[in-house]
């Protein structure tokens, strides 16, 4: 029975930040560096980042769930989603504006040393991931949820590392048939479902 509902757990974790990732702001930039670098690299450099990222981020949630109740985190959470699709939809080009500046300058060292590359690669994603996403918000509701660090890591590290391998080959494959607009939007609905079944899935039980 406990085996059931982890493997449940597991995969609305899993699913949940997939789909997330592939619209969220670190995908357009491994998308548009995997059209113009080798996609093991892109790939290598997006898995190292995301498992960095999401160790960082379950033990900063599992901080925020011992001070904070588990209601008001969810609540908090999705109201943050919502905040943030709007905050994208404002924003407009300036996020497809600053992830081809990353790209750019990436770019230029790459002419310089592979490992250089590597490394600018990990560092601009770990900032670029821990400057706010909805997989991180996603990530803190999990561990809010469920309470168990060890599963949310593990099922947060390999769907991040799941999307990473889509984006790259889809940037490798198809880079020039994608529009980083249609991704923007993409996202902002993402963010509008997510925060709206995690609100609603929070009220209604307190409600009834």
């Amino acid at each position: 029975m406990e085996a059931a509902a982890d493997l449940s757990a597991f995969l609305t974790i899993a699913g949940t930040i997939f789909a997330a990732e592939l619209t969220d702001k670190d995908a357009l930039l491994l998308l548009t560096l995997a059209t113009k670098m080798k996609s093991l690299v892109v790939f290598a450099a997006g898995s190292v980042a995301f498992t960095i990222t999401t160790a960082v981020i379950v033990a900063f949630s599992s901080i925020i769930v011992a001070y904070v109740p588990i209601f008001w985190v969810k609540i908090g959470g999705g109201s943050v989603m919502l905040g943030y699709a709007a905050l994208e939809y404002a924003r407009g080009t300036r996020i497809e504006q600053g992830v081809e500046g990353r790209e750019e300058r990436l770019l230029g060292r790459a002419r310089q040393s592979q490992t250089y590359v590597i490394l600018g690669m990990i560092g601009s994603l770990v900032l670029l991931d821990l400057a706010g996403d909805a997989t991180e918000l996603v990530t803190i509701v999990f561990v809010a949820q469920y309470q168990n660090l060890i599963l949310v890591f593990v099922s947060a590290t390999i769907a991040l590392v799941a999307a990473s391998g889509v984006e790259t080959l889809l940037g490798s494959r198809l880079g020039r048939l994608l529009s980083s607009k249609n991704i923007r939007i993409l996202s902002i609905v993402i963010f509008l479902i997510i925060g709206s079944i995690v609100i609603g899935s929070t009220l209604i039980p307190a409600l009834v």
